[in-house]
């Protein structure tokens, strides 16, 4: 059964945590827009699955995640290498054991951010549009 109210909620966050990542990005805590960014992309794919029917969704792997979104549309083929790319950004981005001798705030650059922000918002974007078509937002 779809669960429409599910994805909304999760796509709204999804929009919120994506700005957030701008906001980061602006201040320049890049690492923190480059996780909130692969964030973002989680919860819209998160969204979009929920409102095929999908109940437990407890990997926080986009490519996990786009994987399943392709049994619904074939969209989200062209976004796999951007959640494999996103996917990069869930640990290092936080932890210093997952950066050998660096922190995440020294080793995350601008260029990394921007991108990451560009990626996710590919991401938000494709699956706002599929939600729409769906009458779910």
């Amino acid at each position: 059964m779809k669960n429409k109210l599910e994805a909304k909620r999760w796509f709204k966050q999804a929009k919120r945590t994506l700005a957030t990542a701008k906001w980061n990005q602006k201040g320049k805590f890049y690492e923190q827009a480059c996780f909130l960014s692969q964030q973002a992309a989680e919860k819209s794919l998160k969204a979009y699955l929920y409102s095929k029917g999908k109940r437990t969704l407890m990997t926080h792997s986009n490519l996990e995640l786009v994987k399943e979104c392709l049994d619904f549309s074939t969209k989200f083929k062209e976004l796999i290498d951007y959640c494999r790319n996103l996917d990069k950004h869930y640990l290092p981005t936080r932890y210093p054991n997952a950066i050998p001798g660096g922190v995440p705030y020294e080793v995350y650059t601008e260029y990394d951010s921007k991108e990451s922000i560009r990626q996710a918002e590919s991401i938000v974007r494709t699956v706002e549009i599929l939600l729409e078509e769906g009458n779910v937002i």
